[in-house]
């Protein structure tokens, strides 16, 4: 988009990459594993990823960004602690991992009307593309929310099908925005996913028929909560 500085798109590539990375190193070992897995890196990756693109929807006045980011976030650092890596983090560190969007969050809306007009009153983009985008990031966003809920009722960080579901859902919409925003950032980094998304779906459903198979084998079916 006109107007926006190269370094800024960095910014925004560099988030991508590290999205995309955790996409792929996600997708390698559940090939492997022949089922869905929720590797530590993924969301070691994920917070990297998440900081950063914060940081580029408020550099790019994008509410859309900025919102999906905010909310996924702190359930990224959830899942840290459930893979028992938080505790390892430095608490410097840990504070400012759970500070930044707060604060930035507090600046920017320290003037509510400057921060209306910032967001939701530009000439260049209309509001119904601003709820159009915020939208597909919320969509996406609850992804995180329903894995949040999922890995709490067993206790542990998953990763099940019904979270590529929707993510494949969610970055449909997200890429037709970034396309009609001209974002090369948003249009790039959610294509890359995909393939992966669908792979995820192919082997959750697989794994998730061989234990159906499995349990009928041994007499009848056991209510079983965790598909991967």
């Amino acid at each position: 988009m006109q107007g926006t500085s190269i370094w800024i798109y960095g910014i925004g590539f560099l988030a991508q990459l590290f999205f995309s990375a955790r996409i792929l190193y996600q997708w390698i070992v559940t090939e492997k594993a022949k089922k869905i897995v929720s590797p530590p890196i993924f969301w070691v990756l994920s917070i990297f990823g998440s900081y950063l693109l914060f940081i580029y929807g408020v550099l790019r006045n994008d509410f859309a960004i900025i919102f999906g980011q905010f909310i996924a976030y702190y359930i990224y650092l959830w899942n840290l602690n459930m893979q028992n890596i938080w505790k390892r983090i430095p608490v410097v560190l840990r504070a400012t991992l759970i500070l930044t969007p707060v604060v930035a969050s507090i600046f920017l809306m320290r003037d509510m009307d400057a921060f209306t007009t910032l967001f939701f009153r530009q000439k260049n983009i209309p509001l119904w593309l601003v709820i159009f985008g915020s939208a597909g990031q919320m969509l996406f966003t609850f992804r995180f929310i329903y894995q949040w809920i999922y890995s709490i009722h067993l206790h542990r960080s998953v990763l099940p099908i019904g979270f590529w579901i929707i993510s494949l859902l969610g970055s449909g919409i997200i890429v037709a925005y970034g396309i009609i925003r001209h974002d090369p950032i948003l249009t790039l980094g959610q294509s890359v996913g995909f393939v992966a998304y669908v792979r995820n779906i192919m082997i959750g459903l697989q794994a998730k028929g061989k234990v159906k198979k499995w349990e009928g084998g041994k007499g009848g079916k056991v209510g079983v909560f965790d598909d991967n």
